[in-house]
Order: C-alpha cells, then sequence, then structure tokens
C-alpha cells in the first residue's frame, strides 16, 4: 500500500468547489489560498471588491482557481444572487466557509443597537443566509461540508465584546445543530474557534479599544505556544474539516488559539 499517495488522496481537494466568505482578508484569504492548494475552485464571497479581487489574483496567479463573488452575507438577495453566480461558473459546491465576521468591542451598556445589529447580521445571521440558500444544492448534489468559523468566545466570555461574543456562540450552536438537520443527506457542519490571529481584524480592536497591537502580539507569550496565531494556522483545521480526513466528524468543533483555553 502506498501510504503517502493513501494520505494525499485523503487530504485532496481536486474537483472541489468551495465557497469562503470574508476571503478578501485575513483568516478568509488563508483559508482561500489554503483550498486552492489541494485542488479546489474557489468562490471568493467579499464585501469589498478590492480585496476580494486581489485574492482571487492571487489565486490565479499561484495556478489556482477563483472567482470573485461580491457579496453583503447581510442580504438574503445578495445571499441568492452569490449562490446562482456560483453555480452558474462552476455548476456545483462541495464546501461552503462561513467566515465573513465582524466586532464591535464594546459592553451592553455602551454598545448601540446598530453597533449589535451589524455584528450579529454579519457574524451569524450570515452563516443562516448562505447556508440557506447553498445547503439544497449540497443535498442534490450527493453530500458537502459546512465549515463555520467560531471563536474562542464561542466557548466562553470575553470583556467589552458583548455582541460579538453572542454572536460567536451563536455559530457554535448553530452548526450543531445544522449537523443533525443535514447528517441524513451527506452534508457535515463543523466549526473551528480561533483566538487572536494577526490580522486587519485584531488591528482593529486594538484601535477601538484604544491599545497598541503590539501589546497583544507580546500578551502572545502567555500561551503555551508562545505567539498569535496566523491564517494559515486556522486555514489548515478548514483543510482537515473539509477533507476526507474528517469524513465522520460533523457537529464538531476544533479550537485553534495556541492553547490559550487550555
Amino acid at each position: 500500500m502506498d501510504i503517502a499517495g493513501k494520505s494525499a488522496e485523503l487530504l485532496s481537494l481536486q474537483g472541489k468547489i468551495a465557497v469562503v466568505t470574508g476571503a478578501g482578508s485575513g483568516i478568509g484569504r488563508g483559508i482561500a489560498i489554503r483550498l486552492a492548494e489541494l485542488g479546489a475552485a474557489i468562490a471568493i464571497l467579499d464585501i469589498n471588491s478590492e480585496a476580494g479581487k486581489q485574492a482571487e489574483t492571487q489565486i490565479v496567479g499561484a495556478g489556482g482557481k477563483a472567482m470573485f463573488i461580491s457579496c453583503d452575507v447581510r442580504s438574503a438577495e445578495d445571499c441568492r444572487r452569490a449562490t446562482q453566480q456560483t453555480l452558474d461558473s462552476f455548476q456545483c459546491i462541495h464546501i461552503l466557509c462561513n467566515n465573513a465576521g465582524v466586532t464591535v468591542r464594546k459592553d451592553v451598556a455602551t454598545l448601540q443597537e446598530e453597533e449589535w445589529d451589524t455584528v450579529l447580521d454579519t457574524t451569524l445571521k450570515g452563516v443562516y443566509l448562505l447556508s440557506h440558500e447553498m445547503i439544497p444544492h449540497m443535498i442534490r448534489n450527493g453530500g458537502g461540508t459546512v465549515i463555520n468559523t467560531g471563536s474562542g468566545w464561542s466557548l466562553k466570555g470575553g470583556p467589552r465584546a458583548a455582541a460579538y461574543c453572542a454572536a460567536k456562540a451563536g455559530t457554535l450552536n448553530l452548526t450543531r445543530a445544522m449537523a443533525i438537520d443535514y447528517g441524513p443527506y451527506n452534508v457535515r457542519v463543523n466549526c473551528v474557534c480561533p483566538g487572536d490571529v494577526d490580522t486587519a481584524m485584531l488591528a482593529e480592536e486594538c484601535r477601538q479599544l484604544g491599545e497598541d497591537p503590539e501589546r497583544f502580539r507580546k500578551e502572545a507569550a502567555n500561551r503555551p505556544l508562545r505567539r498569535l496565531g496566523t491564517p494559515d494556522d486556522v486555514a489548515n483545521a478548514v483543510l482537515f474539516f473539509a477533507s476526507d480526513m474528517s469524513r465522520w466528524v460533523t457537529g464538531s468543533y476544533l479550537v485553534v488559539d495556541g492553547g490559550g483555553l487550555a
């Protein structure tokens, strides 16, 4: 038996079509690149057209297959249109990575209603809206896999992050509910839960809190693995859930945080 060949076959995404939201930058772009490296064709969904087109260019320039689709995951109409554009270009959908999210670092007393709506609509409702559109196509195609991006704060609370903690906790339990509903149709649903990852979003959190981003990097030394995470770290966990390596795993979550919750 060719052991190396068997392992490569389990990880291969050749012939698969993957949709990644928030794929223009940060964790989303890391996920899109990793899945493309393993052979998937990528539908890059993002509200930021410039960033989305840059991600498309990066993947295509490296020999992969990718197409940018402008999509605001808060909009049911945008999600319907993005689903149809993906099907028009690639004919089917095998992998959906619900990764788009935003944060507002405030407690409930200072958080405004429109800020709550922005965080919950992007980070949680967006998971529902796109899954609502794409999962029926997976079922008709014989199955698929959905990977939702949660957070360490899916599992515990955090300071001055009321809306984000609520959205990410909801994402994790929505993952479990979807896994129960769609397992009989061969659709697996899992969740990755990153800790602090060195991205523009983390820098934006620092700005909202009036903190120096370098302080967060130094605090990473308190984690068992002594560093912040990278988009690649999270993308590798997504790859596990997207591939046949996890073909008997659903309704699960994987914490990717350098040991911060240990």
